[in-house]
């Protein structure tokens, strides 16, 4: 006689073992209508789940965040039955969840073409209309491994082969078509209501390019047309914004084949590179920091002190010379408890905040590179504040007004905050880890913050807080981190002399507001779409004559505005001024100032926002004004039109 326990507190009991949809049809037959799953005893499992003794219950229709995983799970099966049918030599291999959507490998003979993909959709809405039951058994070991090797599924025979002896081997079945699968998935096929097939690619069996290479066809599910409208119109803007294409378009920066995953700055990009640098310096200096400089070769003697040769050796570039062997700097901290260690430090020179815009080299994949969002080659705004185990917190506290404070004036305000903790593969007692993680989590409940935690994702030395921003496509970024090291200090030797005159090693925090310059640089050309602030333009305005009777008066404009350290470009040429305004639209720039025969007359200038809005005629003063109230505001709004 089990007794279930909801949500809101109250039960319900039963006289024999209860499945969860028929505690969902005992509460009311639309409930039982829009459930797709269960939670039991905080466990994701089948609706066809039988409760046997007192269990917390809640049901999982397609509004809760689990729902819309079995939505996707679902329709990874959905589709490799449909590729069944259609293709029945196809192999099946795995199909997971992923951020979005879903996507199957499969090997076949040939590649698939947009037409099949086609026709792969269009099989699988057909699936949905019979409403299919989808039906949950376990088998034993050897039995599993006979029923796919009879289908002709060698893959999934494989991977039974690889799981261990004693875990429970369960398989799904829908209509004609059986799946290797822990689940859950929905009750039937025709709770899948909205998916779409995306694109194809090529992926090697088990991720090792030893193997075969498989097909992965990508896809998104949601819960209705509305919502999966909504994300196809999200993927649509991102194409538009992609900050490759309009790197190149705008004149940003290039890659190319001879130095992979290595920008080419030019010079509008590089202008934008140097706005953030600026900015970030003034910040820092303001927050206490000392900028530093440290060697991009450094022997590999100090990395295998430090653990990162251990642990990273095969992400870093390595060269040598006489009979030395070195690493190209993939990350700054070794280096900047070298600075530390110049001179014993007493505890009345801590917290000590170093700063340093350091080049890193690290050797990404060749698949893996995307433009400025993953790189070879990359300059971070990192720091590394030395501190006594007291001032953890304050220094945590610090951080976190400052990377607030930073991210506001690019008009983030939406931030997510996680908590990761140990890693599985780490240096360090657990004792440490203990004290790290519980410093962390302090300073975050001080400053009232909604967090949540991210488990076993911390650094390898020690737990960190992650700071991730959303876009305008509510695209999330993980740009800012604060770790807190016990570790890397003693292991390079880091002492102070604490006010009982005795050595202590400090306490490390490494931290970082955008990251990346590089990526972070990427993420705002496809936020703002290329349309810069003011404060972040390459370009802030163009001046344009009208004619060639204005040339020397719009010369001397320009003049004057870069003198008063405005980045403004000028166009003279004898064209249209019709042809100028497209051309300068298309560049996105912030301001075109129009002189014709009236503004030279009456020494005014005539504006244009890059949006189309004609402000007409203004004293070259009253624009100046202008140009440094929006300069000033920054990303927090923009001047009204």
């Amino acid at each position: 006689m089990p007794v279930v326990q909801l949500p809101d507190g109250s039960e319900r009991k039963f006289d024999q073992p209860i499945s969860v949809m028929a505690v969902a049809q005992s509460i009311g037959a639309g409930l039982a209508k829009a459930t797709l799953a269960g939670m039991v005893n905080d466990k994701l499992v089948d609706a066809s789940f039988i409760i046997e003794q007192d269990s917390r219950l809640r049901i999982i229709t397609d509004r809760d965040p689990e729902g819309l995983d079995v939505i996707r799970h679902s329709c990874a099966h959905l589709m490799a039955q449909a590729v069944k049918k259609l293709f029945p030599q196809a192999q099946v291999t795995i199909g997971p969840v992923i951020e979005d959507g879903f996507y199957y490998d499969f090997a076949f003979g040939r590649s698939f073409t947009t037409a099949d993909l086609e026709a792969i959709e269009k099989m699988m809405t057909e699936l949905v209309k019979q409403d299919l039951s989808i039906t949950r058994s376990e088998r034993q070991r050897a039995d599993a491994i006979e029923i796919f090797r009879g289908m002709g599924e060698q893959y999934k025979a494989e991977i039974i082969d690889a799981i261990p002896a004693n875990e429970s081997l369960s398989l799904y079945q829908q209509g004609d078509f059986i799946d290797l699968c822990r689940g859950p998935h929905a009750p039937s096929t025709g709770k899948l209501k909205a998916f779409k097939l995306t694109k194809v690619a090529g992926a090697y069996w088990r991720g090792d390019s030893n193997n075969e290479m498989l097909q992965r066809i990508y896809g998104t599910a949601w819960p209705d047309k509305k919502a999966l409208n909504a994300y196809l119109h999200r993927l649509e803007e991102a194409e538009k914004r992609d900050h490759r294409k309009l790197g190149r378009r705008l004149g940003l920066f290039h890659f190319q084949e001879e130095a992979p995953g290595m920008a080419f700055w030019h010079a509008k990009g590089w202008s934008i590179y140097r706005v953030l640098e600026d900015y970030i310096r003034d910040k820092i200096r303001n927050h206490g920091y000392q900028e530093v400089h440290t060697p991009q070769v450094i022997d590999r003697i100090l990395w295998e002190k430090s653990g990162h040769m251990a642990k990273f050796s095969d992400d870093m570039f390595m060269t040598s010379s006489e009979t030395r062997e070195y690493a190209i700097k993939p990350m700054n901290c070794p280096a900047h408890v070298q600075i530390f260690n110049q001179g014993l430090k007493s505890y009345r020179e801590l917290p000590l905040r170093m700063a340093e815009f350091g080049c890193c080299h690290r050797n990404e994949r060749s698949g893996a590179l995307h433009g400025l969002m993953r790189v070879r080659v990359m300059t971070q705004d990192d720091a590394h504040i030395f501190c006594t185990e007291d001032q953890i917190q304050s220094e945590v506290a610090r951080f976190i007004d400052l990377l607030y404070e930073v991210y506001a004036d690019f008009g983030f305000t939406d931030l997510i905050i996680k908590l990761a903790t140990r890693p599985e593969n780490r240096v360090g007692s657990d004792e440490i880890w203990d004290k790290a993680e519980l410093a962390l989590e302090v300073a975050l409940n001080e400053k009232a913050l909604d967090w949540s935690f991210n488990l076993g994702q911390g650094a390898f030395y020690g737990p960190k807080i992650e700071f991730s921003l959303k876009d305008c496509l509510d695209r999330v970024w993980q740009c800012g981190t604060i770790q807190v090291d016990f570790s890397m200090p003693g292991r390079l030797g880091a002492v102070y002399v604490d006010d009982q005159s005795e050595k202590r090693t400090p306490v490390m925090l490494h931290r970082a507001i955008l990251g990346s310059l590089e990526r972070f640089i990427g993420i705002l050309i496809e936020h703002y779409a290329g349309a810069f602030p003011v404060w972040l333009a390459p370009v802030q305005a163009v001046v344009s004559s009208i004619t060639e009777k204005q040339a020397e008066y719009a010369a001397q404009v320009a003049t004057s505005l870069k003198n008063m350290g405005f980045r403004v470009e000028s166009d003279l040429r004898n064209e249209t001024i019709g042809l100028k305004i497209r051309e300068i639209a298309m560049q996105r720039v912030p301001y075109h100032i129009i002189v014709g025969a009236r503004e030279h007359e009456e020494n005014t200038v005539a504006v244009r926002t890059r949006s189309g809005v004609d402000l007409g005629a203004m004293q070259f003063a009253a624009f100046v004004d202008r140009l440094n109230s929006e300069i000033a505001c920054r990303g927090r709004n923009v001047l009204e039109e």
